[in-house]
């Protein structure tokens, strides 16, 4: 019986409330692709990736490029999840170098699964459901010194406990945001550099001139320095974050040797979706590697869900979770209700729910999820 019967790829832009800026990009309304999977009868399901050059390498463009090659095939041969699951091992290769795309087809294909077998994201892989409460980090981008304050301050006045800044590489810049973590009492706080420096004597200089205890520095240095990052670790007597560092489970092998100088961020954009990003906690379980489950800017509700699964999962790994911003950050969401969180950073799946209900569970607006431009289009051959 088939499965699917026509894919679709969507441009989706969505303005936001405030521009948010960090050291590798500048953006003020969402970069993303949905992919549309659609049943004979007319059911939907819907994913979402978040294609970042800096990350993986990938834009909209290959994106485009990547479902153009293989939306047929997966039309054609993916009938249930076991074939989805094959799929994506049989074409490991090209995954590799199209995670953000492949994310966005497999979140849709089993949205389109669990709604059709009236089964959740978590029973269609063998999980457990989703039954926690979840609570999110107050992440402040690059802002002037007078915007970073009301931010901070903003953050404060709803109780949140956990922050992370975004640095600059600007010095007076960076050394005003830490004398207002101070001036906030704010002790509990990660810094992302994304990727500032070429070297740890370079970094460790500047981040010791910050003068702040930074709980963990997320991607200091280039891209994949291992080396380089722990002798930072060492140099700063700190734990470094894996982010850019961090795209496919291979790399996880170079930690075998000094597991305890990191800590990894989890993103399902960027690992490839949730079956992928599932493999790599089980193996970040093996060497005892602490993580977060992270967000690209602009997230809609969709990666948020999928964020919640792979929280879930991590269990007693878990150590923050990051996203989850819906319309204090998007001008608007296409789920309704959204997955936003609340005072403190909570966000209480029994008020949405997302747990047990068929797919992602998200009630989508598919008159704006029509909106977005179509990009590509395949049906069966």
């Amino acid at each position: 019986m088939t499965l699917i019967s026509t894919l679709e790829l969507r441009d989706l832009r969505i303005p936001f409330t405030t521009a948010f800026r960090h050291a590798s990009a500048s953006r003020a309304e969402t970069e993303s692709v949905l992919v549309i999977a659609k049943s004979p009868a007319g059911l939907v399901g819907v994913g979402e990736c978040c294609p970042r050059n800096y990350v993986t390498g990938e834009s909209i463009e290959s994106v485009r490029r990547f479902f153009e090659a293989h939306a047929r095939d997966i039309i054609g041969t993916v009938n249930d999840v076991p074939a989805l699951l094959q799929w994506a091992l049989e074409h490991k290769q090209v995954i590799d170098a199209s995670p953000a795309a492949w994310c966005a087809l497999e979140l849709a294909v089993l949205d389109l699964i669990g709604r059709l077998q009236k089964k959740s994201l978590e029973a269609l892989l063998g999980l457990p459901e989703l039954q926690r409460p979840h609570q999110y980090t107050a992440v402040v981008g690059d802002q002037s010194p007078a915007s970073f304050e009301a931010t901070l301050r903003r953050y404060q006045a709803l109780n949140f406990r956990d922050y992370k800044i975004k640095l600059s590489g600007n010095l007076a810049r960076d050394q005003s945001k830490c004398h207002m973590l101070e001036a906030t009492g704010i002790r509990y706080c990660r810094a992302d550099a994304n990727n500032l420096w070429q070297d740890a004597k370079t970094a460790s200089a500047y981040l010791h001139s910050l003068a702040f205890g930074f709980v963990a520095i997320e991607e200091p240095l280039q891209a994949n320095d291992i080396a380089s990052l722990i002798t930072l670790a060492d140099s700063l007597e700190t734990l470094i974050i894996l982010d850019e560092s961090l795209v496919r489970i291979e790399q996880l092998d170079s930690l075998h040797a000094a597991s305890d100088h990191f800590w990894l961020n989890l993103r399902a954009s960027k690992l490839g979706g949730l079956s992928r990003s599932i493999a790599l906690i089980d193996k970040a379980r093996q060497l005892n590697l602490k993580l977060i489950v992270g967000a690209q800017v602009g997230e809609t509700s969709i990666l948020t869900r999928a964020g919640l699964t792979l929280s879930e999962y991590a269990g007693d790994l878990l150590l923050a979770q990051e996203g989850a911003f819906g319309s204090h950050l998007l001008q608007y969401d296409i789920a309704d209700p959204q997955l936003q969180f609340s005072a403190a950073g909570n966000l209480s799946i029994h008020n949405h729910s997302v747990s047990a209900s068929p797919g992602n569970g998200l009630n989508l607006s598919m008159e704006l999820v029509r909106a977005a431009p179509i990009i590509a289009q395949q049906g069966p051959a």
